[in-house]
């Protein structure tokens, strides 16, 4: 049993044949699946999505740099989003340095409101960081993010960044760009978290993995995420499936296998 613990099933190369794809999913071992909020003014999409499926929770949050909202979501905003049942973490939030110029503190006002939400409603944070990395784990500690804890997704950071995000009360997620020849520093990393801190995920329909790279990705191909990972710590695939999915449930409390 395995579980994609970060996908995009609102999105529309995804949503316009959801069926076949959750079939393919459950076929390929997959039972569960976490759709993550973007902004909020899609956030009804992601929890109508995973509304009308058993084996799907979501998240909420606004992505550190989108801008299409037409204003800033409020502490309280995020609260109420959250709130709901299906709703099981706080984010997709963080920083992300890599694609904005100027001044970021308005990214960091936003991580700030985010992880306050997370701890008033006692759920875990889905956290994204690209080129931003000692502030993201600043803030966190600031913050006292570790009262609710949550995940590094789509980690893609050297081992230093992964001990002190664990460190804080995280979990490592690797996505299907551990499959890929080049991360050899990513594949490290892999094989040196311990077990019982680390998710797969595939961010689809983003980063496909390694034998679908460049089409697009669905949360079937998580498998071969934990597949790559069984493979560089030597390891039964079972190991992984099943740590992982331990730690799924673990960490979001308000999903049920």
């Amino acid at each position: 049993m395995l579980v994609d613990s970060h996908c995009h099933l609102d999105f529309p190369e995804l949503r316009a044949d959801l069926p076949e794809r959750l079939a393919r999913m459950r076929a390929a071992g997959v039972t569960h699946a976490l759709t993550i909020s973007t902004t909020v003014s899609t956030f009804a999409a992601v929890r109508e999505v995973a509304e009308a499926h058993d084996e799907l929770w979501c998240s909420a949050g606004v992505h550190p740099d989108e801008r299409r909202d037409p204003r800033e979501a409020t502490e309280d905003e995020l609260v109420a989003m959250a709130s709901h049942r299906k709703v099981v973490a706080v984010g997709e939030t963080g920083l992300d340095y890599f694609r904005v110029e100027g001044d970021t503190e308005w990214q960091r006002e936003r991580f700030r409101r985010h992880i306050r939400a997370a701890r008033r409603v006692a759920k875990p944070l889905v956290v994204h960081t690209r080129e931003a990395a000692a502030d993201t784990l600043r803030i966190l500690a600031e913050e006292g993010a570790a009262e609710v804890g949550g995940v590094m997704h789509c980690f893609t950071e050297n081992w230093e960044v992964a001990q002190a995000a664990m460190g804080l009360g995280f979990h490592i997620s690797f996505s299907g760009i551990v499959t890929f020849k080049n991360a050899k520093d990513l594949k490290e990393v892999a094989r040196r978290v311990p077990l019982d801190r680390m998710l797969v995920e595939t961010d689809s329909p983003y980063l496909a993995p390694v034998p679908h790279r460049g089409k697009t990705n669905e949360p079937a191909f998580v498998r071969h995420v934990a597949e790559e990972i069984a493979n560089l710590r030597g390891v039964p695939l079972a190991t992984v499936a099943e740590a992982t999915t331990r730690n799924f449930f673990a960490l979001f409390r308000g999903a049920r296998p």
